[in-house]
């Protein structure tokens, strides 16, 4: 096995930069650059020199030993100024170490998961939370890395054990004084997962929605305020308003941060008959943008004429209330008039949703959990059919065990590996 290392902290100039190393050569590379022995565990302060004896800097080494450590591994941290010419300086003379190398993006993590101090979805979850820009993402990140996910997939997959180890024991131990009519208790023990699996599939759409950000369209009439009032919840000019109408001809995107949740603001073109090429592409797009969105902002006094059916949840607004001598029920980007009840009302429609949501937060975790809950129907079925049907009704529950293992990245993720690692920085 190599031995890594590479910047975990930022890139640039900052107070102190640490640098990574780890695998069987990460002590004694750290005892080299210090000049004495460290430690199999513990922090002491040291000055670094190079080969060639020239000091470095000085700085707080920090050693652990494995399996007691991030990556399972002997891991050593060297916490230094974070100058620039510090950090190449100590940087160089790692690489020129015999048996030392840079890491690749996420290989800590990934030795990490080999080394079984994490499963997959707290890899994911580390990933997650790295990304995390708003609390509601932080929030379930850390609920992803603190590995409730996985503890219960575990819990599932020790129940359904337990279903068919009895199974097999009916047809392993037929002539001997084993209960024949197991049927109550595993259905008892399947009927309880497959419960667990639907509410944790259902939930899916809503937490990755968390993790990727809610979308809220805002659509209406040409020369409507749209644009005028993305503008003003944005705090800058993010797009182009004019007297004309059809001055929108894309979706323009904002992203915020609405009471800790991730929303994507979208300006879509004004809704009407046009002869314009152009412009009815883009009023195509804003239909289909505004179809696919998880709540709509309707500025127009008649939502039917606008060819987008309103849904649970949309809001409707009286648009440009500054133009109107009774304001009630309206809204102007223009003088702010009833941004922050829009504000208020979209982060109540969308917080009441994340409220619904489960653990499991990506499709792959979607995918796993109905491929199993569906051999889990199978199994019911067959074991309604009684003791001659046992065998395939075991053979049922392994493959909805092996399901729950591909979640955990126990089997048959081989595939995803590359993806997930790559999406993370060297350091990590």
């Amino acid at each position: 096995m190599d031995t890594i290392f590479a910047l975990a902290s930022a890139q640039g100039k900052a107070g102190v930069a640490v640098i990574r190393l780890s695998g069987p050569l990460a002590h004694s590379a750290a005892a080299d650059l210090t000049g004495s022995l460290l430690p199999p565990r513990g922090m002491r302060v040291r000055s670094l020199h190079a080969a060639d004896g020239s000091r470095l800097d000085e700085g707080l080494v920090l050693t652990f030993k494995a399996p007691a450590s991030f990556t399972g591994e002997d891991v050593a941290e060297l916490q230094i100024h974070g100058s620039t010419a510090s950090v190449n300086a100590v940087m160089r003379n790692l690489l020129d170490t015999a048996g030392l190398r840079l890491a690749e993006p996420g290989e800590f993590t990934r030795r990490s998961l080999e080394n079984g101090k994490m499963d997959l979805t707290q890899v994911e979850g580390l990933a997650d939370l790295i990304d995390a820009e708003t609390e509601a993402q932080r929030k379930q990140a850390q609920t992803i890395l603190a590995g409730e996910l996985g503890d219960l997939a575990e819990r599932w997959r020790r129940d359904l054990i337990r279903a068919a180890s009895l199974l097999e024991a009916v047809i392993d131990f037929a002539d001997e004084e084993v209960p024949t009519d197991v049927t109550p208790e595993v259905r008892t023990l399947v009927t309880g997962v497959m419960q667990d699996l639907h509410r944790e599939a259902e939930g899916v759409k809503i937490a990755e929605r968390i993790r990727t950000g809610f979308e809220v369209a805002i659509v209406g009439l040409p020369n409507a305020g749209k644009s005028t009032l993305l503008n003003a919840l944005a705090g800058r000019e993010a797009a182009i308003t004019s007297e004309y109408a059809g001055t929108t001809r894309d979706v323009i995107e904002v992203r915020m941060d609405l009471d800790g949740l991730p929303v994507t603001l979208l300006d879509t073109a004004g809704l009407r008959k046009t002869e314009d090429h152009v412009e009815n592409l883009g009023i195509e797009l804003a239909r289909k943008r505004a179809d696919a969105a998880d709540l709509r902002v309707f500025l127009t006094e008649d939502p039917t004429t606008l060819g987008v059916p309103m849904i649970d949840g949309d809001i409707q607004l009286l648009p440009k209330s500054d133009l109107r001598e009774d304001d009630k029920g309206g809204i102007s980007g223009k003088t702010g008039h009833g941004i922050d009840q829009l504000i208020s009302h979209i982060s109540y429609v969308l917080s009441d949703r994340f409220t619904s949501h489960g653990i499991a937060t990506r499709e792959r975790h979607r995918v796993a959990l109905n491929d199993s809950k569906t051999a889990l129907a199978a199994a019911m079925t067959v074991l309604e059919s009684g003791p001659d049907l046992y065998d395939i009704a075991a053979e049922e529950l392994r493959t909805a065990i092996r399901a729950l293992e591909t979640l955990v990245g126990r089997i048959g993720v081989e595939d995803l590996l590359d993806e997930i690692f790559s999406s993370f920085c060297v350091g990590k």
